[in-house]
């Protein structure tokens, strides 16, 4: 596994202040994290507690109904089998806390599952769902005095994911290929992206909602290492929390989890720590997938689609929409017949590890940056030309100012196109912002598209790529490469998102330049 990759600080900056400014500035965010904060202050300690917590189920009937379907699941019928029919008695039956992490759960799932990318944020709902009952088994075998809480924490845990799959979607899935790769661990790939791991964000929302610090601590990362028995409550919690994501995570993936691979390597982490062997952890997973059951069915929640979403690119004709970076395949080692190399990926990431370091070193100037950064597209991918293309300012201009490849000295010289706006591919690229891979130069669409001076100065090109540097609303300009080859095998999620994080490296470096 790679070490972490320290985050361009300008780009990832942006990314944090943006996504902070979305989930807690947003209207909706907003009731969303008062009405949080106002389920969690609820305590059980006095009858005024429960009486706070019946008023508030009761004030909102589509609360009430799934609180009271829950209460008449099989899990939880009364042995005379008389139907719960009011919310104080569901809460003597349920429990406080159990009533209350249910409450906060519903309250997740009523704002964000109706979110547009629905798909992985009902994943991720169900991942935090899951947890908060890993939490609660927990918590009834536990001699802490307010044990009950480590389901709201393990609830919370999934609280950054869920935010960036609702809010981010495109950062969410560059960070979901980076993990998929195999390379990177959640919290690399997560700070390489955002710039913060998805337990930071987690504790940064939570505490902006202004939720108890035991909650907040214990969405901290803890070591991959196993884990040692806690020392009080508020580790133990931590403890708790991130079991019950990883729980969650298994959990989503198998229906029998019992001696499987990852169930033994959970136990080898949280065994000790959680005094938990492998009948006791079997048996706890199987209650966790029964009241998970229940959980969705009181909720009228469908098991989630495991497909992805299509990323919209608004703005742009249908024919560049189907260029976009966003699909294809991981491939083995080897070469296309293009010329690109099958083992793409791991040449771009070592490509952001050098650019990261030069940038991190202090000595890499805006122009080392968009070299190191060139160089990088130009032999990972397998481009005849490589360039990079800025605005002049004094002629209104996009011109090549650096260049690698055949001819490259004769091709930038006349690499040079208006900057007034156009309807050609290469505007519109850089007026929505748009990373496109054209597989095929050729077609008629695409050949459509492209501008007189384009066809001239590179009759042969068979397939490019382009990706505009825009910061803030300001069009600085685009990377440019090409092939004399068609390239069918387009460009695999993992590595558009080692792409996307090259080019955020150069936008860093020209936004502190």
């Amino acid at each position: 596994m790679h070490e972490p990759v320290s985050p361009p600080e300008g780009a990832t900056r942006r990314v944090r202040a943006a996504l902070m400014h979305k989930v807690c500035g947003d209207e909706e965010m907003f009731a969303l994290g008062a009405s949080v904060a106002r389920v969690v202050e609820m305590a059980s300690s006095d009858d005024q507690g429960t009486h706070d917590l019946a008023y508030y189920v009761v004030s909102d009937p589509a609360l009430t109904q799934r609180i009271l379907r829950l209460s008449n699941t099989i899990q939880y019928r009364t042995v005379s089998g008389t139907a719960v029919t009011t919310i104080s008695r569901a809460i003597a039956l349920l429990g406080f806390d159990n009533v209350k992490t249910t409450a906060l759960a519903m309250l997740l799932v009523d704002t964000l599952d109706s979110s547009e990318h629905a798909g992985s944020v009902r994943q991720e709902l169900e991942a935090a769902l899951c947890a908060s009952l890993v939490g609660r088994e927990m918590a009834r075998h536990s001699f802490y005095q307010g044990a009950e809480e480590a389901a709201i924490c393990a609830l919370f845990k999934n609280i950054g994911p869920l935010l960036v799959a609702s809010h981010e979607h495109d950062r969410y899935r560059e960070i979901a290929a980076l993990i998929q790769g195999g390379k990177h661990t959640v919290g690399q790939a997560s700070q390489m992206i955002l710039g913060a791991s998805y337990d930071m964000l987690s504790q940064a929302v939570l505490a902006e909602w202004k939720i108890p610090d035991v909650i907040v601590r214990a969405q901290a990362a803890l070591p991959p290492t196993p884990l040692r028995v806690a020392a009080n409550r508020g580790e133990w919690m931590r403890q708790v929390a991130s079991f019950g994501l990883d729980a969650a995570r298994l959990l989503s993936r198998t229906h029998e989890p019992a001696g499987c691979a990852e169930a033994a390597a959970l136990l080898g982490r949280y065994g000790v720590a959680l005094d938990l062997d492998r009948p006791r952890m079997e048996a706890l997973l199987a209650a966790v997938q029964q009241g998970m059951h229940c959980l969705m069915e009181s909720m009228n929640l469908a098991p989630s689609s495991r497909a992805e979403p299509q990323l919209a690119e608004g703005g742009l004709p249908n024919v560049l929409l189907l260029a976009t970076l966003d699909a294809g395949e991981p491939e083995q080692a080897g070469f296309h017949p293009s010329g690109k190399p099958k083992n793409a990926r791991d040449l771009l990431l070592a490509g952001v590890q050098d650019v990261t370091q030069l940038r991190a070193s202090g000595e890499g100037k805006v122009n080392d940056v968009v070299l190191a950064v060139l160089e990088t597209l130009y032999g990972a991918l397998g481009f005849r030309f490589a360039t990079v293309c800025l605005k002049d300012a004094r002629t209104a201009q996009y011109r090549a100012r650096v260049s690698l490849g055949e001819d490259s000295a004769q091709l930038q010289a006349g690499f040079v196109f208006a900057a007034a706006a156009s309807r050609d591919l290469f505007h519109l690229a850089i007026e929505n912002d748009a990373d496109l891979m054209i597989s095929d130069a050729a077609s008629p669409k695409i050949r459509d598209l492209l501008p007189e001076w384009h066809r001239k100065l590179l009759p042969d090109a068979r397939s490019f790529i382009v990706l505009p540097l825009v910061l803030g609303k300001v069009q600085i300009g685009m990377f440019y490469a090409d092939r004399t080859v068609e390239a069918p095998e387009g460009v695999p999620p993992d590595e558009t998102a080692l792409i996307k994080a090259l080019k955020a490296q150069v936008l860093a470096a020209l936004g502190q330049g």
